[in-house]
C-alpha cells in the first residue's frame, strides 16, 4: 500500500530532478560570478599579498589558460571526485567534495566549512523549533480569538517582533537575562558531542533571539491562513453538525493552514544557515555567517565561493523538503 497515495512517486521524482537542475544552475552562476570576472582572477583569488610566483601557481591550479567550459569542468570534477593542487614544491590532494584551498590560511575550504557548519546548524535548527512553536501558536490563538483584546495584543507583539532588529532583541535579552537576572550564562558555544546539556543552555538565548525575529511573519501568515480556512464551506458544515470549536481549529483548520507556513519556514531555514551573521556575531558563535564575513574582508575568494555554494545547497534542500511536507499536508499538490 502506498502510504502517500497514488502519484506520490512521480511527484517525488520531479522534485528530485528539480533539485539537481537547480543545484547545477547555482554552481554555474556562482562560478561565473566569482571566477569569470574582469581583471586578474588569479591575483584576486590569491590575495593582495601574494608574490608573482604564487599568483602564477594559482592561475595554473584554476586552469585559467583553458577555455571556460574546461575550467568549469575542472571545478565540478573537484566537487565530485577531488582534485590535485600544486603548491610549487609538492602536489597536495583535495578529497571530494573539494571546494578549493584558502590561499590565506592554507586550509582546505571543505575542512573550514565542516568546522563552522555544526555551529550554524545548531543555531538555526534549534531556533527553528522555537520560532515554529511561537509563530504557529500565536497565529492560531490570534485567529481563534479574532476581534478580542487578546488577539489585538498578540498582533501588536508580532508587529513589534517584525520591526525590531535581531541584534536589539539579542542585546536586551543578554542584558536582562544574563546580566541582571543571571538566569542563563553568557552564550559560549560548546559542541553537542562534548556536553549536550551545556550545548543547549549556551544556545538557548540565541535560539530565543532568532526565534523572536523569525516567528513574527510566521504568526501573521498562520493567522491569515487560519481565518481563510475557517471561512470555508466544509468548516461551516462541521459547525452545523455540532463539532466543537477546538476540534475544528486543531484537527481541520490548522492542517489546511499549515501548507503556506511550511513553505515560509523552509525559506527562513535555508536563508539563516549562512545569513544569521548578526546573531552569530552578537553571541560570539563561530558559524558560517561569521566565516563568510571574514573571508570577504580579506578577499579569500575560494572560501567565499565554498560558503555561498553550501548556503545555496541548504536553501534548495530546505525548499525540497518543504515541497514534500506540503504534499503530505495537502494531497492535491501531488496531482499538480
Amino acid at each position: 500500500m502506498n502510504l502517500f497515495g497514488p502519484g506520490f512517486g512521480g511527484f517525488l521524482l520531479r522534485r528530485v530532478t528539480g533539485v539537481v537542475v537547480t543545484l547545477f544552475a547555482i554552481s554555474v552562476i556562482v562560478y561565473v560570478v566569482f571566477y569569470v570576472t574582469p581583471g586578474n582572477v588569479a591575483q584576486i583569488t590569491c590575495g593582495p599579498r601574494c608574490s608573482p610566483a604564487q599568483v602564477h601557481q594559482v592561475a595554473q591550479n584554476l586552469h585559467l589558460d583553458d577555455p571556460l567550459f574546461v575550467r568549469y569542468w575542472h571545478f565540478l570534477e573537484g566537487i565530485f571526485v577531488g582534485q590535485d593542487y600544486s603548491t610549487g614544491a609538492a602536489v597536495a590532494h583535495c578529497s571530494a567534495p573539494c571546494l578549493g584551498e584558502s590561499y590565506q590560511t592554507g586550509q582546505q575550504v571543505t575542512d573550514i566549512i565542516l568546522t563552522k557548519l555544526p555551529v550554524s546548524l545548531s543555531l538555526v535548527l534549534g531556533g527553528m523549533v522555537v520560532w515554529v512553536i511561537l509563530g504557529v501558536g500565536t497565529g492560531v490563538l490570534s485567529a481563534w480569538r479574532r476581534g478580542r483584546v487578546s488577539e489585538r495584543l498578540l498582533t501588536a507583539v508580532t508587529l513589534a517582533g517584525t520591526a525590531t532588529p535581531v541584534f536589539v532583541i539579542g542585546l536586551v535579552l543578554m542584558i536582562v537575562i544574563c546580566g541582571q537576572l543571571q538566569l542563563l550564562p553568557f552564550p559560549q558555544y560548546v559542541a553537542f558531542t562534548d556536553d549536550p546539556e551545556q550545548w543547549a543552555w549556551n544556545l538557548l538565548l540565541p535560539w530565543v533571539t532568532i526565534a523572536l525575529a523569525e516567528s513574527a511573519p510566521i504568526a501573521r501568515l498562520t493567522r491569515a491562513s487560519m481565518l481563510e480556512t475557517l471561512a470555508e464551506d466544509h468548516v461551516r458544515t462541521f459547525r452545523a453538525y455540532g463539532v466543537g470549536e477546538r476540534s475544528i481549529v486543531g484537527r481541520h483548520a490548522l492542517r489546511g493552514a499549515l501548507a503556506p507556513v511550511i513553505a515560509l519556514n523552509a525559506n527562513n531555514l535555508g536563508a539563516n544557515i549562512g545569513g544569521a551573521v548578526l546573531t552569530e556575531t552578537l553571541f560570539g558563535l563561530p558559524g558560517l555567517g561569521q566565516e563568510l564575513v571574514q573571508a570577504v574582508k580579506v578577499v579569500d575568494l575560494p572560501v567565499v565561493v565554498g560558503v555561498v555554494l553550501v548556503i545555496g545547497f541548504f536553501v534548495v534542500l530546505a525548499n525540497a523538503v518543504a515541497d514534500v511536507l506540503y504534499a503530505v499536508a495537502d494531497r492535491r499538490v501531488v496531482l499538480v
